[in-house]
């Protein structure tokens, strides 16, 4: 693989605060298959940015986002309740020392032995969003914490979550009843505002949605404390977010405004507390034509949508890339990954500007691809390894 001799200007770190030491690092080393480099110095700092802009609310990292023990474990020391999708991240995060009265059971799909176990080991907040979830949680957690997801409609995110989870406003009253008529404890509601959610003020058509079913909850007599914000916090792909601190105080000011005083409000930061602190390293393995009057060149990596850029899917995560050819002339490619699955395209509807110049063996960097790449790649399909992870 052809190596880059000094650090790409344009892989800097977006803010000067931050010294982006995973670009440093790939630099500085050779690799020989695609490996993801992330500082936990600059998750740390980007944890304690949102704590600081969310103020009395408390962050629950979504694990999913990127599962490295040695986040996990920096996140435990800084105080970071966890936001766990499965038994397998319960279970990672009560070995890094997390205590199980700070970790959520968050997905509202669980298994019945999952509950049991999550029970078992001291986790009493779950996730629900329909009636027989939350008779799996009564039978196997009994008395437990529940708080109710709702499906919200329009989303600005740049990825708006499906209707998989929620349930719609009209279920709200039936299940918190069915919570209190089955021995839980209806203790909050939840919302997801769709991942990459760029501009704070996006959040209030949202919020705008919640806030009525909030109070008509508490009105009807169901004692409410947590309000769980969910993720949505965006990184930067290219496209101006704010910084992460106003951000976050921004939003708050919204739930402030709507809610009022809420006994606890819950974030659950993936995306924005981990993007921004890895890079991958990768190589371009073949620059070719379809036709001799093809518009565009195919660029062909060695990581794929089935190696790590499952957010590629639809063209949604639109990541950057830096090469030694950068500042030279450019052309558009589409972009694809090298398994013999048609659907491994990442980028072809709207195409990428590349140098004229890149050729196979040469080294590419994807900015920014500490969430959601490692914890998507667990599969080495056709044979292609599993995105190596280097935690600095």
């Amino acid at each position: 693989m052809t190596m880059n001799a000094t650090v790409p200007g344009a892989l800097r770190a977006a803010s000067p605060v931050f010294v982006d030491q995973a670009a440093a690092y790939i630099a500085a080393n050779f690799f020989d298959k695609p490996t993801l480099v992330i500082s936990r110095d600059r998750v740390s700092a980007q944890y304690d940015a949102l704590h600081a802009g969310l103020g009395a609310a408390h962050i629950h990292y979504a694990v999913k986002a990127n599962p490295a023990p040695e986040l996990i474990r920096m996140l435990v020391k800084k105080g970071s309740g966890f936001d766990a999708a499965s038994r397998q991240e319960i279970e990672l995060c009560l070995s890094q020392g997390a205590r199980p009265e700070n970790i959520s059971f968050g997905n509202t799909i669980k298994r019945a032995s999952d509950i049991a176990f999550a029970a078992s080991a001291g986790v009493t907040l779950f996730a629900a969003d329909s009636e027989a979830e939350l008779d799996k949680i009564a039978r196997h957690a009994p008395g437990a914490r529940v708080y109710i997801r709702l499906i919200v409609e329009n989303s600005q995110a740049d990825w708006p979550l499906s209707r998989k989870f929620g349930c719609g406003a009209s279920m709200l009253p039936s299940l918190l009843d069915h919570a209190v008529a089955v021995g839980l404890q209806p203790y909050g509601l939840s919302f997801h505002v769709g991942s990459q959610t760029r501009e704070a003020a996006h959040w209030n058509p949202v919020l705008d949605q919640v806030a009525p079913l909030w109070h008509a909850a508490r009105a009807a007599g169901h004692d409410l404390q947590l309000l769980n914000i969910g993720g949505g916090f965006p990184a930067f792909y290219g496209q101006t977010v704010q910084a992460p601190r106003a951000y976050a105080a921004a939003v708050m000011a919204s739930v402030k405004e709507r809610f009022g005083d809420v006994a606890e409000v819950m974030a659950e930061p993936g995306r924005g507390m981990v993007a921004e602190a890895g890079h991958i390293v990768a190589e371009v393995m073949l620059v070719s034509k379809k036709s001799e009057d093809d518009l565009h060149r195919w660029v062909y990596l060695d990581i794929g949508r089935f190696s790590g850029l499952a957010e590629t899917e639809g063209e949604a995560i639109r990541y950057q890339f830096v090469t030694r050819h950068d500042g030279t002339e450019t052309g558009p490619c589409v972009l694809a990954g090298p398994s013999c699955d048609s659907a491994d395209i990442l980028y072809e509807k709207r195409p990428v500007q590349l140098p004229m110049s890149l050729r196979d063996g040469d080294r590419i960097v994807i900015r920014n691809c500490g969430a959601y790449t490692s914890s998507y790649s667990s599969v080495g399909f056709n044979g292609f390894p599993p995105l190596d992870v280097i935690v600095l």
